[in-house]
């Protein structure tokens, strides 16, 4: 397999991965625009697929954590027709090559106690590949690291993070547009919300300043009930009025 690194002089012609075309390719690629300078990388096939890596410097990530030395794995996703072919080996074997050429302290992703969670890295592939936990949240959400210096300090979780919590009675949805799907479900949750009357707040984080302050370690979808974190995973509008139990 061969493979491509996206860059601000190929994006608007190479497809992304994620989303392949329209409106979630557009909004994802903004994101990823305004992230290069930052230090942001992206790789994927060749082969049109879902099949890629995307990386930052721990230290411009849109995530909760203080990992300062440390390369933060976004996303790394391996799917469908290409699964079982090692590939999501080689993309992470080029993160670590990336990382000790930049001096890096090691790498870090999130991932979930006990089992693999919609849009979190599988844990037992990571532990296999020498990673460990740095870090637990509350809500089971867990921050894995490979040191790549000896005596490197594990990177962990902001306060925020570590112990997810909100003010107030309903659902608050804190999102990104790190992840494209939230930009065609988001909207269609609000809607869905305001037509059988659920108290919905959503907040969309545009800033990693912001983000790396968001009270839950996932910022790409963090979704709250009466404070309480209830899932990472986008949900759909019929998925979100049933966890409100609404009869459809």
């Amino acid at each position: 397999m061969n493979y491509l690194r996206i860059t601000k002089d190929n994006i608007d012609k190479e497809h992304i991965c994620c989303a392949m075309s329209g409106k979630q390719s557009l909004a994802k690629k903004a994101w990823l625009k305004q992230r290069f300078a930052e230090g942001l990388v992206l790789y994927r096939s060749e082969e049109r697929g879902k099949c890629f890596i995307e990386y930052i410097p721990a230290e411009n990530a849109w995530i909760p954590i203080d990992a300062d030395g440390y390369l933060s794995i976004n996303c790394l996703w391996v799917s469908g027709s290409m699964k079982g072919h090692g590939y999501s080996s080689d993309l992470l074997g080029e993160c670590v090559r990336d990382a000790k050429a930049q001096g890096r302290k090691g790498l870090c992703i999130l991932c979930a106690e006990g089992r693999k969670r919609e849009f979190l890295a599988d844990p037992d592939f990571l532990a296999h590949k020498g990673f460990a936990v740095a870090d637990t949240s509350d809500c089971g959400i867990t921050l894995m690291y490979l040191p790549l210096m000896e005596g490197a300090e594990p990177p962990r979780f902001k306060d925020c993070a570590k112990h997810p919590q909100t003010d107030g009675d309903g659902f608050v949805l804190y999102y990104t547009d790190q992840c494209p799907y939230t930009c065609y479900w988001v909207p269609r949750v609000e809607e869905a919300a305001k037509e059988h009357g659920v108290p919905l707040k959503t907040i969309h984080i545009t800033t990693k300043e912001a983000a790396q302050k968001v009270p839950a370690p996932v910022t790409t979808y963090a979704l709250f009930r009466n404070g309480k974190f209830v899932t990472q995973g986008i949900q759909s509008d019929k998925k979100f009025l049933a966890l409100a139990g609404m009869k459809q």
